[in-house]
C-alpha cells in the first residue's frame, strides 16, 4: 500500500463523514455475478462512491480468494485514501472465499474446551492467526470476529455454532485466544455482538430481540467475553441490535447511547472502534427511516456506519445534524480520529508474510492439519461402529439440507457424495421441505443430516413436519448408519430417537474436510479396498 493517510485536519466536514461509512461489496470482478443486487452496488455506482463520498471502507462477500486479491487492489485504486476491506470470516477465510481455509465452527473449539481447556486456546490462537494471515495476503485487513456472545439458548436462530459455547467462562478464553493469535498480524479485530446476542431467540437480521435480564445477570453472563476481548486488545467492537430493557427500554443497542456509550464506552473502558451491526438489517431498519438510523447510531456513539441502505443519505444526515446542532463536529472529529488510529495500523505495519505470494499463504499443510484436528477432537460417536459393509446390493445415501439454493459446503466432488457413491449408494439429495417425496422408499438408508442456525433461516433446529419424517424412518429400521453435521441441538433431539446399536457420527464442522473425517470414522475407510485413499 504506497498511499499514504492525509492530515485529518485538512478533510471536509463531509469527507470526514464519508470515514464513517463502511459499504457492502461483492467480491466478484464482474457485475453479472454479483449475487445480492439490493446490497451490492454495480462496479460503476461503487466507484463513484469510492471517489466522491471518501468511504471509510468496503465488506466483501463471495469469489474466490484468489479473486479477492485482484478485487481489494481493484477498490484500493478507486479510493483516494486506503480503505477498510472487511469480511464475517468467523470460521477462516475459507468461510467467504473458497481456496482459503475454512474451519469447523467456533463451537467446536468450545466443546474441545469442556475436556482440555488449553488444547482448546492453543487451537483458538492457531485459527485467530492463520485467519489473519491469509486475510492480509489477499487483501482483506479487517476481521469482523471473534463472535462474542454466549449462546445459552438453544432455540437461537442467528448465533448458535458462531459462538465459542454456552458459558461466558469458556467464551471469555477463547476470544481472548482467537484475538491473541490474530495480533501476530496487523489486521483488525472485531468482538461481536455487543452486549451479546447470544440468549435469543429472534434472528435480528428479521426483526428486534428483546433480552429482558437484569443488570446482574447481563453483567455475569453477557458482558465478561467483551471484557476479555477488550483487556486482550480487540481493535472494534460491533453492536447488536437487540432492545434491552434494563439499561434502555426504547433504542435498540445499535441506537443507544445509554449502551455504547454508557456501558461500552465507559463503564468497560473501551477506546477501539465501534461498529454497527449491517443497518439494513430488520432489527433497526424497522424502528427508523434509514437517515434517522444514521444519524442515532452516530449519537449513541457508533464510529462506522456499517451497510446504510444508501451511503449517500447517510452521510447527507449526518452532515444535516451537524449544520442543526444535533450533532457536533468535535463527536465527528473524535471517530475519525479513531479510524485514522485504525488504519495507521494497518498501512504503516510491515510483515514479511503479507508480502509473499498469497498462494503460498493459503490453505497450507499447516492450516489444514489445525482444522482436521479441531473436528477430530470436537467429534461425537455412538452405536456399533464402524459399519461393516456386506456383499449386497447398497442402498440410498440421503442427504438433508436446509436450502438446496444454498450449500457451498456440498457438491459433486464433496466427501459426503463421492465416498458413499464408491461404496455403492445411490444420492438422494433433498432440503427438509421436500422430505415426502422419499417417504414409503424400503432400502437400507446412510443418513446425513446438514443442519446449523444461520441468518434470514428464522428458525434454529428442526421443524415438526422433519422430525415426524426422521421419527418414522428411524422406527422403520432401515437407516443404518447416520451422520449430523452442525447443530448439537440437533444432536440431542437425536439421541432420544437413535437405537442404541446404530452407528452415528457428530460433527460440528460441514465442510468437507468434516465430511471426510465423520466417513472415515463411520465406515472405517482405511480397510475398504473400494475407496480412493485421497477422498479422506
Amino acid at each position: 500500500m504506497s498511499k499514504l493517510l492525509p492530515d485529518l485536519t485538512k478533510l471536509s466536514l463531509k469527507e470526514q463523514i464519508g470515514q464513517m461509512v463502511v459499504v457492502r461489496a461483492s467480491g466478484f470482478l464482474f457485475d453479472p455475478q454479483i449475487r445480492y443486487p439490493a446490497w451490492e452496488p454495480p462496479a460503476a455506482k461503487l466507484r463513484y462512491w469510492l471517489q466522491t463520498l471518501n468511504l471509510g471502507g468496503v465488506i466483501l462477500l463471495g469469489g474466490s480468494a484468489a479473486e479477492i486479491a485482484l478485487r481489494s487492489q481493484q477498490l484500493q485504486s478507486w479510493s483516494t485514501i486506503p480503505l477498510f476491506i472487511g469480511a464475517d470470516i468467523e470460521e477462516g477465510v475459507g468461510q467467504r472465499f473458497s481456496g482459503a481455509t475454512w474451519f469447523g465452527p467456533p463451537m467446536a473449539i468450545g466443546a474441545i474446551a469442556s475436556q482440555d481447556l488449553d488444547l482448546a486456546k492453543g487451537y483458538a490462537i492457531k485459527m485467530g492467526a492463520i485467519t489473519a494471515q491469509e486475510a492480509l495476503a489477499i487483501g482483506i485487513n479487517w476481521i469482523y470476529a471473534p463472535v462474542a456472545d454466549v449462546n445459552n439458548n438453544p432455540e437461537n436462530p442467528v448465533i448458535s455454532l458462531r459462538s465459542f459455547g454456552d458459558t461466558p467462562e469458556v467464551v471469555s478464553q477463547l476470544v481472548a485466544a482467537f484475538i491473541e493469535g490474530a495480533k501476530s498480524y496487523p489486521a483488525l479485530t472485531c468482538a461481536k455482538h455487543f452486549p451479546g446476542h447470544g440468549d435469543t431467540a429472534t434472528d435480528s437480521h428479521l426483526d428486534l430481540p428483546v433480552v429482558p435480564h437484569s443488570e446482574s445477570r447481563l453483567t455475569q453472563i453477557e458482558l465478561p467475553p467483551f471484557k476479555s476481548a477488550i483487556a486482550a486488545g480487540v481493535d472494534s467492537i460491533m453492536s447488536a441490535h437487540l432492545l434491552i430493557p434494563t439499561w434502555d427500554s426504547q433504542r435498540p443497542a445499535t441506537l443507544s447511547h445509554a449502551i455504547l456509550t454508557g456501558q461500552l464506552r465507559h463503564r468497560l473502558g473501551f477506546e477501539g472502534l465501534i461498529v454497527t451491526d449491517a443497518l439494513i438489517m430488520g432489527g433497526v431498519a424497522k424502528y427508523a427511516s434509514p437517515a434517522e438510523v444514521a444519524v442515532m447510531a452516530v449519537e449513541a456513539g457508533a464510529d462506522i456506519l456499517l451497510m446504510p441502505q444508501d451511503p449517500e443519505v447517510a452521510i447527507a444526515s449526518v452532515y444535516q445534524a451537524v449544520e442543526s446542532g444535533r450533532l457536533t463536529e468535535e463527536r465527528i472529529y473524535a471517530s475519525v480520529a479513531k479510524i485514522w488510529q485504525a488504519k495507521q495500523k494497518i498501512f504503516t505495519a510491515s510483515s514479511v508474510e503479507t508480502n509473499l505470494s498469497f498462494l503460498q499463504v493459503l490453505a497450507n499443510p499447516n492450516a489444514i492439519a489445525t482444522v482436521d484436528a479441531i473436528l477430530r477432537d470436537s467429534m461425537q460417536t455412538g452405536g456399533k461402529l464402524p459399519i461393516k459393509l456386506l456383499n449386497e446390493e447398497k442402498g440410498r445415501n440421503l442427504i438433508v439440507v436446509d436450502d438446496l439454493l444454498n450449500r457451498d459446503f456440498l457438491d459433486r466432488h464433496t466427501p459426503a457424495v463421492t465416498i458413499p457413491k464408491q461404496l455403492g449408494y445411490e444420492i438422494q439429495l433433498l432440503d427438509q421441505n421436500s422430505l415426502e417425496v422419499v417417504a414409503g422408499d424400503t432400502r437400507k438408508t446412510l443418513l446425513q443430516v446438514f443442519i446449523r442456525a444461520n441468518p434470514f433461516r428464522g428458525v434454529a433446529g428442526l421443524t415438526p413436519k422433519t422430525r415426524q419424517f426422521y421419527q418414522e424412518l428411524l422406527a422403520s429400521g432401515l437407516v443404518e448408519g447416520l451422520i449430523i453435521y452442525g447443530s448439537p441441538y440437533v444432536l440431542e433431539w437425536f439421541y432420544s430417537q437413535i437405537p442404541s446399536t446404530l452407528p452415528w457420527v457428530f460433527s460440528y464442522g460441514q465442510i468437507d474436510r468434516a465430511q471426510a473425517i465423520a466417513l472415515d470414522v463411520l465406515f472405517d475407510l482405511s480397510t475398504v479396498s473400494e475407496i480412493k485413499k485421497d477422498t479422506f
